[in-house]
């Protein structure tokens, strides 16, 4: 990531693989004593204790570690402490706020709402991140727009969540209204059964909402309970100097434009929603990605990106279809050119096991091009833009991102200027002349898109 803060380290260093989604340490199955009574102290021991949630924005286990947008922030904050995170799932909610208040984790990272009920019980560090109160329902079903209309509905919620009393707070105006309560460690089996109709209703983040359309394209939100509720982590009160150290890091976090990076990463994506192209992807996710993901797998293994990203260009390229053919003569479900697969000793590029494995080399060989300067997840978009467009225009527009005082290795930068290699004005002083630069920014987004589709619902 090219922005960074400072607060003792860089924050950009979250980045630690290919993705620079974090390939955080696999989680304990049961809190830790800590004995921390210090930031000092947590220093010294060398680990953080994080406590978390399961779910598509805070934690799931990819085998060898996690990812998430809470994973995300943890490990960067863990950089900046000189730790390394040790997280612990925990069942629901009410046993993360019980161990955080038994010293059983240094901090609560699970995007909790921040309210006055559980400020209680443990210390809220800073809002990082304002949400509402989304209902979700099952397209076709019943789509309450009115708390009368919500009473008539088979409602079930969190429990122990935000919403829980946030409806009880409407119930005093609206004694109607009605609902189960179910523990689980996020909204998403509730989410699942609405999409599946088990359920008519139910209440969630709305980045969560958002999310989960796009592994359930059914689900809609027909209204929200509440606007602009702050997410926080959470803390004991008796470790010293936690308040003062959460406060420096996401002060800086934000003024570095480090958290709305990573926002623009995780949810800048969900606005751009098309019920049928989803609807397509999980279809295609369900009736083709089977056959083909040992190919995936394989050619990973042997280039070091994560087999999700591989079949998320390969879907954007073909949707996975081994067939494909485009009128420019690209071929295979890794769309190669002729010249490209002489040169990689693919022989038939219809042929997916071989187009697969040269796609991904020749996408590992784009990737070893770029200068040095270039860094994490950022340089992994830069390959994709040059596996589309060549790269040739990429460093075109790196020039022309310098002339424009913009930072030619940032992928955010190279978005804004890449649309310009179109008009004369500036590709006319260039030395690889027009190019539709639009689309390589679509083709990155739609990657990553798909990535994170596949990351939240297809396990390792």
């Amino acid at each position: 990531m090219a922005k960074t803060f400072r607060t003792g380290l860089a924050a950009g260093a979250l980045v630690l693989a290919y993705l620079g989604l974090a390939q955080c340490r696999s989680p304990q199955d049961a809190a830790i004593v800590t004995g921390s009574t210090t930031v000092e102290s947590v220093r010294e021991g060398g680990r953080l204790v994080v406590l978390t949630l399961k779910g598509p924005t805070t934690f799931r286990d990819i085998g060898d570690g996690g990812f998430g947008y809470e994973v995300d922030m943890v490990e960067a904050f863990a950089e900046q402490l000189g730790v390394t995170p040790r997280y612990v799932v925990m069942k629901d909610i009410d046993a993360l706020l019980t161990a955080i208040e038994k010293g059983q984790g240094h901090i609560g990272a699970a995007g909790l709402t921040i309210t006055d009920a559980r400020g209680e019980r443990v210390q809220f560090g800073p809002a990082y991140r304002n949400v509402s109160e989304s209902v979700v329902c099952h397209q076709g079903g019943p789509a309450p727009t009115t708390l009368d209309a919500l009473s008539e509905v088979n409602l079930t919620v969190l429990a122990g969540s935000a919403y829980v009393e946030t409806l009880t707070r409407l119930k005093k105006d609206h004694p109607q209204l009605k609902w189960t309560e179910r523990k689980a460690g996020s909204a998403m089996p509730m989410l699942i059964d609405v999409a599946e109709s088990k359920l008519d209703c139910t209440i969630a983040d709305s980045h969560v909402a958002e999310y989960a359309r796009r592994l359930h394209p059914g689900l809609v939100m027909p209204m929200s309970l509440s606007q602009d509720q702050p997410l926080g982590w959470i803390y004991n009160s008796k470790l010293g100097g936690m308040d003062e150290t959460l406060s420096t890091w996401f002060s800086a976090a934000h003024a570095s434009g480090f958290l709305e990076t990573l926002d623009e990463r995780w949810f800048g994506h969900l606005d751009d929603f098309d019920y049928v192209e989803v609807l397509r992807f999980v279809e295609r996710v369900e009736d083709r990605l089977p056959e083909y993901r040992t190919y995936f797998e394989t050619a990973a293994q042997e280039t070091a990106f994560d087999w999700h990203l591989l079949a998320a260009q390969a879907y954007q390229e073909s949707h996975w279809d081994p067939d494909a053919v485009s009128p420019t003569g690209v071929r295979g479900i890794m769309m190669l050119t002729l010249p490209t697969a002489k040169e990689l000793g693919v022989k038939d590029r219809t042929d997916p096991a071989q187009s697969v494995e040269g796609g991904a080399r020749y996408l590992q060989r784009l990737y070893d091009r770029l200068p040095d300067g270039i860094e994490g997840e950022d340089r992994t978009w830069f390959a994709l833009a040059a596996y589309n467009i060549g790269m040739g225009h990429i460093y075109d527009a790196r020039r022309l991102a310098e002339r424009r005082g913009l930072d030619k290795n940032s992928w955010d930068d190279l978005e804004k200027v890449l649309p310009l290699l179109s008009k004369k004005q500036f590709y006319s002083t260039l030395r690889h002349g027009y190019a539709r630069g639009y689309e390589p920014v679509r083709y990155v987004r739609k990657v990553r898109d798909y990535y994170n589709m596949l990351r939240a619902n297809v396990p390792v």
